[in-house]
């Protein structure tokens, strides 16, 4: 991989690896968990435009720099991976120092604005899933034991629970369901990755469960997780949260998921591995929107 000098890389190069540091794709699936929190929240109409907009504004800020921060503190490791060698700093395409400014102007708007413009609670529950996942994650967990998705899933799944808090200012027991949910799926989602990045990972020198416990292990982990998940996934209709629109998507998305699991374990492939984290990301997003929808369909 080539590595570029600073001057070297033009001003619309540089503006897009600063978009590139706060992982897109990654970002959106967060905002949309977190909106739908919000929606959610609200038993009868819509929650307000504004607390809205201004919380999913904050929520994206907070977590585009809480990525950067990843980035920052992993550029030696990503360097060394094919799957991220080819992020900004690793290609020389911005300075630490540059990223590190970014990072901390951006997460910083965002943080101001959750506080001024939609209520303290969701300001301090952000910065505490910023501090988990770019300090407690990124620089505690990951490098040091294999159980990192599992502890660290905690943050990834706080978005919701933002949202509800966003629109109520507090948060209740439907809201740590939903938290629930993404903290189930997140072991499953990331070590079907793993499984076909295993190679990757141990040259980088990370403890993933694949390397550190095998194929085998992983694939009957990522199993029995997703069993647990689809359990976890009906306890919205079991305590009255959700009906039945929410339970026939739960029950038929939890049914697919199971079946690419099964496959994984028993007859393993790198490219069965990749549609099963591909699914898992499309799984988590049909079933958040079917919450959304049986919320206001509900029959």
């Amino acid at each position: 991989m080539k590595t570029l000098a600073l001057g070297q890389v033009s001003a619309s190069r540089r503006l897009h690896a600063f978009y590139v540091l706060t992982k897109p794709r990654v970002n959106a699936l967060i905002v949309f968990c977190a909106v739908i929190g919000m929606f959610l929240a609200v038993p009868d109409g819509l929650p307000a435009a504004a607390t809205v907009f201004a919380a999913t504004l904050g929520i994206a800020c907070v977590a585009g720099a809480a990525a950067a921060m990843n980035c920052l503190i992993e550029q030696g490791i990503d360097a060394r991976m094919a799957r991220t060698r080819g992020r900004p700093l690793p290609r020389g395409e911005l300075a630490p120092r540059e990223v590190a400014g970014f990072a901390a102007v951006l997460g910083g708007c965002g943080l101001l604005l959750l506080h001024q413009a939609v209520n303290p609670l969701t300001m301090w529950l952000t910065l505490a899933t910023f501090v988990g996942y770019a300090v407690v994650y990124t620089i505690f967990l990951k490098p040091r034991t294999p159980q990192n998705i599992v502890i660290g899933g905690a943050s990834g799944a706080m978005p919701p629970v933002l949202g509800w808090a966003a629109v109520t200012g507090e948060v209740s027991a439907d809201a740590l369901l939903l938290f629930l949910i993404i903290f189930a799926w997140t072991p499953p989602h990331f070590w079907a990755l793993a499984l076909y990045r295993t190679a990757d990972y141990a040259r980088a020198g990370l403890p993933m469960l694949p390397v550190t416990h095998g194929s085998e292990y992983t694939r009957l982990s990522v199993l029995l997780y997703t069993l647990i998940l689809f359990g976890v996934t009906l306890l919205p209709f079991a305590t009255r949260m959700s009906g039945l629109i929410y339970l026939g998507a739960a029950v038929v998305l939890g049914a697919r998921f199971i079946h690419y699991a099964w496959r994984l374990y028993r007859d393993y492939s790198d490219a069965l591995a990749r549609r099963t984290f591909r699914f898992s990301i499309l799984y988590l997003s049909l079933l958040f929107a079917a919450l959304l929808a049986d919320h206001y369909l509900r029959f």
